[in-house]
């Protein structure tokens, strides 16, 4: 049986699932070197969404039923046919359904392998329900698609810690701290403290 770590105090930020959203084309107007005058301002489109941008409205406003329907008509129209399936999981995931879950996100893999919040969320899912070894396989993918993702080295510590693979997971941990320098790390020296002393 595993021993679970508790964590004590506030729990950092964003250790759920990452919804995919739709890929910019192009750079921000920072990276260019010039200043944009227009952050914080409001957007107003002159045309229709797309049908996977209405249902990620939809899933941002908890209309999870009419999300999913519109993520299935954005994979029948091929839109953003990836970021649909990714989201789907994410969905079924919420409402407990796991297998489902699974299905979608290794669909998303299937049109994109490089899909960096279907290995997440996949890893994710694998942590959920025990399966830390396919767990630690999409961290480790995740970590290496997006090598300064916090969460990614979070998550995977905690997966090595319950695989009893101490060492490393000393070291997800601390790639984690490293990776969010502006967050509270109180509570996560104190685990990583009880990690160290198990080596």
């Amino acid at each position: 049986m595993a021993k679970v770590i508790q964590f004590p105090g506030p729990q950092p930020e964003k250790f759920g699932p990452i919804r995919a959203r739709k890929q910019k084309k192009g750079k921000g107007l920072e990276k260019n070197g010039q200043l944009n005058l227009f952050t914080g301002g409001k957007v107003i489109a002159l045309h229709k969404l797309s049908l996977f941008e209405e249902a990620l409205a939809l899933d941002d406003h908890g209309d999870l039923e009419s999300a999913k329907s519109g993520y299935l008509q954005a994979v029948g129209a091929g839109e953003n046919v990836a970021d649909a399936y990714c989201n789907l999981g994410i969905i079924e995931f919420q409402q407990d359904h796991q297998a489902l879950a699974i299905d979608y996100l290794s669909r998303s893999l299937e049109v994109n392998p490089r899909h960096f919040e279907a290995h997440y969320n996949l890893a994710n899912v694998y942590g959920e329900i025990g399966n830390f070894k396919l767990a630690k396989v999409h961290y480790g993918i995740s970590i290496q698609l997006e090598p300064e993702f916090a969460n990614s080295y979070f998550n995977l510590g905690l997966t090595l810690a319950m695989n009893k693979e101490y060492k490393e997971a000393v070291e997800a941990i601390e790639r984690y701290i490293y990776y969010s320098p502006n967050e509270d790390h109180s509570s996560i020296l104190a685990v990583l403290d009880k990690l160290k002393s198990t080596l």
